[in-house]
């Protein structure tokens, strides 16, 4: 059970996201000397001293106007409004600077409980600048190193000092996961929106907007989901850069995640090359697929439209013709249940256990339908 939710907020390039990797133990907010790499929260978990905690990583926040700042500085927010304590990180080798003391503002504002965590002072020199930083006005700053693991244990002994301990319940409920894989700017973002009713994510017309895999756990008619949002997959030979390349990794292990894979199409364009590709890593997951043609209201429709496209996807499609097809709008929140109705049955019948006198019976009648040629005397079994 999650006792509470931990935010890392800083400025670009303080080491947020090495941090977070090292508290959930695993290379997933991508880290880079890039500022602004990370521009959406993204959610993780991690045990300490017995209690389970959720870590948000942000992206950073400045007062220069770099892309999307308006809406990482919104994103940041909303993780602080989530988070039970929050984890103000300043960069140990460059001291307070202008925007940390716009942060620091920011948070007083919060009125959350702040650990001011000093990165990147594993030299052991820099931890006399430590006393300067009080000026921030957050109390004794705590310094560690989010690469090499120094000092972390100090800043979560705090951590756990600052959250009360609460009871674990014993109804752990089932959840289905799902991930929304497709090519750059086929509305994935906008359906997690949709079926969140918040702006979980940003939403752009630039392609590429999403860079992290982005759980978030929901409850829908009494059913609990988390659904995976992904940075939309481009052909190897266009990953023009590392952080495409990480994004592009990090979808991958989302499907490998999940419980099913929804391959999300844009109805407008119809289907592409790309679309075929793409679905292939689910494929080779041997992962249960619905395909969700979004952007189904840009279409111009008559009654056999619908089925006119189905007839085409199972034409471009021949290896999933067994695959489910809805058609949404997510940007107008256009028949999503049903993309859940087809949710439930693709899991159950994932998870559907078939008898062994079942699977002979039908290998039984395969057989006789389809009877094995002579060999040296006799059929072959």
């Amino acid at each position: 059970m999650i006792e509470g939710t931990i935010a890392l907020i800083g400025r670009p390039n303080v080491g947020k996201s090495t941090l977070f990797n090292r508290l959930v133990k695993e290379r997933i907010s991508i880290v880079n000397d890039t500022p602004g790499v990370t521009r959406d929260r993204i959610y993780g978990n991690f045990e300490w001293l017995g209690r389970n905690f959720a870590v948000i990583d942000t992206g950073g926040i400045t007062q220069e106007k770099l892309p999307f700042q308006q809406l990482i500085a919104y994103q940041a927010n909303i993780a602080m409004q989530d988070a039970s304590v929050i984890i103000f990180i300043v960069d140990g080798k460059v001291g307070a600077t202008e925007d940390d003391e716009f942060i620091a503002n920011i948070l007083r504002r919060s009125q959350k409980p702040v650990i001011l965590a000093v990165s990147k002072t594993d030299d052991g020199h820099l931890l006399d600048r430590l006393y300067d930083l009080y000026s921030l006005g957050f109390g004794e700053p705590i310094g560690y190193s989010g690469l090499h693991g120094v000092g972390v244990g100090d800043l979560l002994d705090k951590v756990n000092e600052l959250i009360p301990i609460t009871k674990a319940k014993n109804n752990k409920e089932k959840e289905i996961s799902f991930s929304i894989i497709g090519r750059p700017n086929v509305g994935k973002s906008s359906l997690v929106n949709a079926i969140l009713n918040e702006e979980r994510v940003i939403v752009s017309e630039i392609e590429g907007t999403t860079r992290d895999a982005i759980n978030t756990t929901f409850k829908r008619n009494e059913k609990v989901y988390t659904v995976i949002d992904t940075a939309g997959l481009r052909r190897r030979g266009n990953i023009g850069d590392e952080i495409d390349r990480f994004s592009n990794i990090r979808t991958i292990n989302a499907i490998e995640n999940s419980d099913i894979v929804v391959l999300m199409l844009d109805g407008h364009e119809g289907v592409r090359e790309l679309d075929k590709n793409i679905v292939g890593y689910a494929i080779q997951a041997e992962k249960p697929i619905i395909i969700a043609v979004n952007k189904w209201d840009l279409v111009i429709k008559d009654s056999f439209t619908m089925a006119t496209f189905t007839d085409t996807l199972k034409k471009e499609f021949q290896f999933l013709e067994y695959v489910p097809i809805v058609y949404i709008s997510a940007l107008n929140n256009q028949r999503v249940q049903t993309l859940f109705d087809q949710i439930d049955i693709v899991y159950n019948n994932a998870n559907n256990r078939v008898q062994t006198s079942v699977l002979n019976d039908i290998l039984m009648d395969l057989q006789m339908r389809n009877p094995a040629s002579n060999f040296n005397g006799g059929r072959i079994r």
